[in-house]
């Protein structure tokens, strides 16, 4: 079996990840009922922006598009998906089988999405995500398939 430190230390990486959802969850909640467009127009005005150029008056017209409602969906995704990182992570660090299954496919959902970005556009930052996917890809599927040949491990 893949050593068990390797798949606790995934199981770290998942967690981290469900908990930066979840505070973007709890951020996205804290914008409910407020100005957005005086926020924005005074971060602008703070980054010495000019709110009328392009790109700043896109991020403006978004603003003023997103309702609370739109806010409140984005944070209830945004805590389901922390939820089930921090299943996952759970799962991994317990040794369950489910876990190991749930970290190989949803890695390998974003295989075909990193490669592609990778061709569009070479970086370090592009490659060494697809390699960390691909590595925890291939640790899980080992994982899985040695669990098959030898009775599973506890905590």
């Amino acid at each position: 079996m893949p050593a068990r430190p390797a798949l606790r230390t995934v199981a770290l990486f998942e967690a981290a990840k469900g908990l930066l959802a979840l505070v973007g969850a709890s951020g996205l909640l804290a914008f409910a009922h407020r100005d957005l467009q005086a926020l924005v127009l005074r971060l602008l005005e703070h980054m010495h922006l000019n709110p009328a150029a392009h790109y700043p008056h896109i991020f403006v017209q978004a603003i003023e598009h997103l309702q609370d409602q739109r806010l409140a969906l984005l944070a209830l995704g945004a805590a389901a998906y922390a939820l089930l990182r921090l299943a996952e992570a759970y799962g991994l660090w317990t040794g369950r089988a489910w876990a190991e299954w749930l970290a190989a496919g949803s890695g390998a959902i974003y295989l075909p999405f990193e490669v592609a970005e990778l061709l569009r556009r070479p970086g370090w930052l592009s490659a060494s995500l697809l390699l960390l996917n691909a590595g925890i890809v291939v640790l899980m599927l080992r994982a899985l398939r040695q669990r098959g040949a030898r009775p599973r491990w506890r905590s």
